[in-house]
């Protein structure tokens, strides 16, 4: 059983760092719309444009370069192609030549174009998180224009709203205080969760059994999962690109008082995987997986996997987003039993009426979708009017919810979107009629509206969830949008690769049973010769600098 068990983890533990090391339409014409406040006062030294009328008047033709959402692909095969891309031009008055690099390759198209030389006026890109060095390194190397003066002159609208939102503010500059791209902003709290656990209410009533809350109480639904529902796979999640992916925002580590990741305890910012919540953590998932109640291929389970796990009713226990969770599987549990309900249920506590210490929840700053202009643009007044549109009154509502009469339609004063893209005639899924109309179920430059998530969630089971994963204490200990310099990021990105390769192994082994619940303090030392002390420093450094802003 232990050669067994060797082998297998030698499988698994390969698996799981080659994913480690992975490098990271038409519609009528507007009339003219004024959109900007004429009050919109100066956050910096410039005096504030005057208001912009859309569309503006422009015969100049911008480039725009972008990767197209994943909800398109297979749908259609260019921006062109798209009603609501075709229709934002002609809103705003300015034409634009639109460049696609390949699904999934955004990062490695941009280093050759970047390479090249040859940029075009806009780059929309996660220059905070996914560029090396971050987006004061893009300023600095002459590939991103600084937007402070041109925000100032040009962009009345999103000057006005970041004026308003001062917590905002300090999430889409850097810690200079350099603007580097018109911001993704999610709009409202209830958009900024949308994942936590899921279990099958059906089975739970079936079995007499309430909602688990404890971690006693999960081991007893799990239990009587595997043993009376004959789930042989009773809790499974997806653990790709590393194990338990979603252990990154607290799901169950968080009820022994950490997380797989960077935290705030108290004012100190401490490692979840080197304090000893996490030894109690692996501990509990190991007897978990020794009971069979863990998914026996848990540490190679891509999203494929974990489907076919909660179609085929071997998992009833997962964690996983409302939307691409309960609201993709819940049609996959009742064509075979008409009965199979999926809820969401509270993060997991050590005793009943305790309140979660942490939770996925996203800032209100999302970096995705987030649109530089290059500092070789010779059309930067043009670009940031087109840019500022989705902050207006007009573009907040086109960015959302798209045309009024095609796409949606107001009931009541409420934007209500259409069968067009809630039961579309072409048989597309929601989340891809809404692509092609628009962006508010994805990402770009504007603010996202609570009213999107209030439709696209069509279960009540999905709104219920959102709620109930909500009631946390997630803010206490999340670090905000912290950015380390350009230099910091290079010596972290080093101490990083190290620290979660230990992690990975030690969390295999440990929940595998290779190795015993003791060898936990062995790894302890092995994180001082990978420089966590060090790691630490540069998030405090970083922390302290975000604080100033």
């Amino acid at each position: 059983m232990i050669k067994n068990k060797k082998n297998m983890f030698t499988v698994l533990v390969a698996t799981s760092l080659m994913g480690s090391l992975t490098v990271a339409c038409t519609s009528n014409p507007p009339s003219a719309v004024n959109t900007a406040s004429p009050n919109a006062t100066s956050s910096g030294t410039t005096a504030p444009s005057a208001a912009v009328t859309y569309p503006i008047k422009s015969d100049k033709t911008l480039t725009y370069w972008g990767e197209l959402t994943g909800n398109v692909v297979g749908v259609k095969s260019a921006h062109t192609d798209i009603p609501f891309f075709q229709d934002w031009q002609k809103k705003t008055g300015v034409n634009l030549k639109f460049i696609a690099p390949p699904t999934n390759q955004a990062a490695q198209a941009l280093n050759v174009m970047l390479a090249s030389g040859d940029l075009p006026d806009m780059i929309e890109f996660d220059w905070q998180s996914a560029f090396p060095g971050g987006p004061e390194k893009a300023i600095k190397d002459g590939y991103i224009l600084k937007l402070n003066d041109t925000i100032d002159k040009f962009a009345p609208n999103l000057k006005k709203y970041l004026k308003e939102h001062p917590e905002v503010d300090k999430q889409v500059k850097t810690d200079n205080g350099s603007y580097y791209a018109f911001p993704f902003i999610r709009g409202d709290d209830y958009l900024r969760v949308f994942q936590g656990p899921i279990v099958r209410k059906d089975w739970l009533d079936e079995l007499g059994l309430p909602v688990p809350e404890t971690i006693d109480d999960w081991y007893t639904t799990i239990k009587a999962f595997k043993e009376k529902k004959g789930a042989t796979a009773g809790f499974s999640v997806v653990s790709v690109p590393r194990p338990f992916n979603e252990l990154v925002n607290g799901a169950f580590a968080s009820a022994f008082g950490v997380t797989r990741d960077f935290f705030i305890d108290n004012g100190t910012i401490k490692f979840g995987p080197a304090e000893k919540g996490y030894k109690d953590f692996l501990a509990t998932f190991h007897k978990w997986y020794e009971e069979g109640l863990i998914d026996k291929n848990f540490a190679t389970a891509d999203s494929k996997a974990l489907d076919a796990n909660i179609a085929s009713g071997a998992t009833g226990v997962t964690v996983q987003n409302a939307g691409g969770g309960i609201g993709k599987w819940q049609p996959l549990i009742v064509a075979k039993d008409p009965k199979a309900v999926l809820i969401g249920a509270p993060y997991p506590v050590l005793k009943k009426g305790d309140i979660a210490m942490y939770s996925q929840k996203d800032p209100a700053n999302a970096p995705g979708g987030s649109v530089a202009i290059t500092a070789s643009s010779k059309n930067i007044d043009t670009a940031t009017k087109l840019l500022d549109y989705g902050y207006s009154d007009e573009g907040h509502m086109y960015f959302n919810f798209g045309t009024e009469g095609v796409s949606y339609k107001m009931e009541n004063g409420y934007p209500k979107y259409t069968d067009l893209l809630m039961k579309n005639p072409d048989k597309l899924a929601p989340a891809q009629a809404l692509s092609l109309y628009i962006r508010g179920n994805y990402n770009g430059p504007f603010v996202q509206d609570k009213r999107y998530i209030e439709q696209y969630l069509a279960l009540q089971t999905q709104r219920d969830a959102v709620s109930t994963w909500q009631k946390t204490d997630v803010d206490k200990h999340k670090l905000p949008p912290i950015t380390a310099t350009p230099e910091e990021s290079t010596e972290l990105a080093k101490i990083m690769t190290d620290l979660n390769t230990l992690v990975d192994e030690m969390t295999l082994k440990i929940i595998l049973g290779t190795e015993p619940v003791d060898s936990f303090d062995k790894y302890l030392e092995k994180f001082k010769s990978v420089k966590l002390s060090r790691a630490l420093e540069i998030k405090k450094a970083s922390l302290d600098r975000y604080n100033k802003r």
